[in-house]
């Protein structure tokens, strides 16, 4: 409760405290009474608790009480009553939000709130959908290559991404390996938080690392991003520019200069200058006195 808007840990202790004291809340206006919460705090506060079986059943919905007045005259024109009203798809659909837009509430706002005493308590999230892993595979141990199953991507990264299929190790699905066209970033195929089938290409038990194809037609026992299906590199890892360069004839290397201190070497005009160096005829000078 801290972490509601306009409640703090202080706060949130002395709501706590005057429930354990006078009993349950029997309606939002008695949220007033807890010391320190004042109009603003209960402005921001207000919408997001709910008095479960209280005095008025809008305090249970997620209509805030400045937007009661709304209601009041959204049941006037259903000719009906909050009890009945409240859940009641078919006479709520029947009714025309911009028919109850004022200076204060526009139609978003009406809209929101029809919406809310169609389904009151709704989760506005959309549907949580979790990976549906194998039953059985839950080690390295229980994969082996050619199973197909489900799992949902952790981490995308510009080689590939990482799916996990329940076995407490993620599995990597090379760029190479995610479509049958070239994939130029793998953001454009998966994101984090996708369900995807894949199928295992092959399982490093060792270094524990599982190779996955988002292709499930691809060849098993074959790594990626290398040798994988679908790759234009040789087995050897290199690609076809190396393999273009191997192809080359090779000229041989030049002969290597002579060593000899006629060569004209760093270490051949030094030893002339000390007078070591043998003349052109190979007799060695004289050092000059």
């Amino acid at each position: 409760m801290a972490r509601v808007s306009g409640i703090g840990t202080g706060l949130a202790q002395n709501i706590v405290l005057h429930r354990d004291t006078n009993g349950p809340f029997r309606s939002r206006k008695a949220l007033k009474d807890v010391p320190r919460l004042g109009p603003k705090a209960f402005e921001q506060c207000a919408g997001f608790l709910r008095i479960a079986n209280g005095e008025d059943p809008l305090d249970s919905s997620g209509v805030h009480p400045e937007a009661y007045p709304v209601v009041r005259r959204i049941i006037q024109a259903a000719k009906s009553d909050i009890k009945t009203l409240i859940g009641n798809a078919p006479i709520l659909r029947q009714l025309k939000a911009q028919a109850f837009v004022d200076d204060t509430f526009g139609l978003p706002t009406v809209t929101d709130i029809l919406r809310e005493l169609e389904k009151p308590g709704r989760d506005p999230r959309p549907a949580f959908k979790a990976a549906v892993f194998k039953e059985g595979v839950e080690t390295l141990n229980d994969l082996t290559p050619g199973m197909i199953l489900e799992g949902a991507v952790t981490n995308v990264a510009a080689f590939g991404a990482f799916v996990d299929i329940g076995v407490h190790q993620d599995g990597l699905v090379h760029v190479s390996a995610m479509s049958k066209n070239f994939v130029k970033d793998p953001r454009e195929v998966v994101k984090p938080g996708d369900i995807v089938r894949v199928k295992v290409l092959d399982v490093d038990k060792p270094r524990k690392r599982i190779a996955l194809s988002l292709r499930l037609d691809d060849e098993v026992g074959r790594t990626q991003g290398g040798q994988g299906a679908g790759t234009n590199r040789s087995a050897t890892g290199a690609g076809p520019a190396a393999a273009r360069q191997s192809d080359r004839p090779r000229t041989p290397p030049p002969p290597p200069s002579p060593k000899g201190p006629e060569s004209g070497g760093a270490l051949a005009e030094a030893l002339r200058r000390a007078g070591l160096a043998g003349d052109k005829d190979g007799a060695k000078g004289a050092k000059p006195r």
